[in-house]
């Protein structure tokens, strides 16, 4: 049988590169799989060879140990690979495409799938709507920071890449569109930006920077980037954006006016989540800081969009409250401003085909603006320490060297 390798949680704090089994077309019992999706045949399924595969802030969560995900999870749902095995009911994808694969895993033929929701589709994980690869509570599909990796229902999901020397060329950019830059893009899109747009986007995280950088795609006038990390926000700087650190100031309105001459943007972009920090030079963590204080910025009858990850089980969190995802949010407050929340997962099929256009055309630069930095397999340990501790960086894992 050939040999296959991923990187495994194994603990709060460690992950490790580990031999794995080589994927096949049916899902096998593991760390994490639900017991009713043990034994699933995927007739519609591919194996790819992984040319690139990312690490991803919410992966971070996870090793962070806060959620409840279990140790000899093989992790990594942001995966951009070459197919080397078709299954028996696969017929528009062809062995030897380059693909990008969208985090979310759906079917194509359930309701919310029909009606572009692939996010929550209702047929891949039996717990809940909506899976993803090699995340908690996503039904146990295997993750995709590994050299081979399976992917279900592929000619529904899959992206082909129209001339795979020019993608190669631009892979650093196009492994993106697994998760990161529609991510970012629904962020900006669900936020309601459009030309002349003030854009407030809370997280100079790889998210952040990729909701900025979508920001300014869709013609926003001023995109301003808060962080505590100084790093993060040089990073911002760097395509053009106005930044805020947060761990000097403590009224976020005062230093937007600074900025804008009013204490207010149109609309505003949460890419932190439930691990917020308060603002300040004394800010511990407060996890409903961001969405409290974007509405309290954001005028009146604005939108915001909340591609943050917000999660059920937090066994770290602050209060007991919190651990099961309740916080304390002033709804009152959105409400009296008549606010338009958009929450949850990005569908990434509804966008991906036309950022991929942008890349490859070059109206988009998504790998400058997120500082794409790439890795080996083995780098991948010391690559999630690093941005854990907050490194202006995102990782491109490579596994077979293709990446030039």
């Amino acid at each position: 049988m050939a040999s296959n390798r991923g990187v495994v949680y194994m603990g709060p704090g460690k992950v490790e590169v580990q031999d794995i089994s080589f994927p096949d077309l049916v899902l096998r019992d593991g760390p994490g799989v639900n017991p009713l999706n043990v034994g699933r045949k995927c007739d519609h399924g591919v194996i790819l060879k992984v040319v690139t595969t990312n690490i991803c802030g919410s992966d971070q969560h996870m090793v962070r140990g806060r959620t409840t995900a279990p140790p000899g999870l093989v992790l990594g749902h942001e995966i951009t690979g070459e197919v080397i095995e078709v299954g028996r009911d696969v017929e528009f994808i062809k062995k030897g495409d380059l693909v990008s694969v969208p985090f979310n895993i759906a079917c194509g033929r359930c309701r919310n799938c029909k009606e572009q929701n692939t996010h929550v589709c209702l047929n891949v994980n039996p717990d809940r709507p909506g899976s993803a690869y090699g995340y908690v509570d996503m039904g146990g599909w295997v993750g995709g920071q590994s050299e081979y990796v399976m992917v279900p229902y592929a000619d529904f999901q899959l992206l082909a890449f129209p001339d795979k020397d020019q993608a190669m060329e631009k892979i650093l950019d196009l492994t993106m569109l697994s998760d990161i830059f529609p991510t970012g893009y629904h962020g900006a899109v669900s936020a309601g930006v459009r030309p002349g747009s003030t854009v407030y986007v809370a997280g100079a995280g790889p998210v952040g920077l990729a909701a900025a950088h979508s920001a300014q795609l869709l013609g926003a006038s001023v995109v301003i980037v808060g962080d505590l990390n100084p790093v993060r926000l040089e990073q911002a700087r760097s395509f053009g954006c106005e930044t805020i650190n947060l761990s000097e100031h403590d009224n976020l309105g005062e230093q937007i006016e600074h900025i804008l001459g009013v204490p207010e943007v149109d609309c505003a972009i949460d890419c932190v989540g439930f691990e917020a920090h308060g603002h300040g030079r004394d800010h511990s963590e407060a996890p409903a800081t961001v969405l409290n204080s974007i509405m309290e910025i954001t005028r009146a009858a604005g939108r915001l969009g909340i591609p943050g990850l917000y999660v059920t089980g937090d066994p770290g969190a602050v209060d007991e409250e919190a651990k099961v995802g309740t916080l304390k949010i002033r709804i009152g407050l959105g409400w009296a401003k008549a606010h338009t929340f958009v929450t949850g997962q990005t569908p990434v099929m509804r966008y991906h085909r036309e950022l991929m256009m942008a890349i490859l055309h070059d109206k988009a630069q998504i790998a400058k603006a997120v500082n794409a930095t790439k890795i080996s397999l083995d780098e991948a340990p010391k690559a999630y320490s690093d941005f854990d501790k907050g490194a202006a960086r995102k990782y491109v894992i490579d596994p077979h060297g293709l990446v030039k």
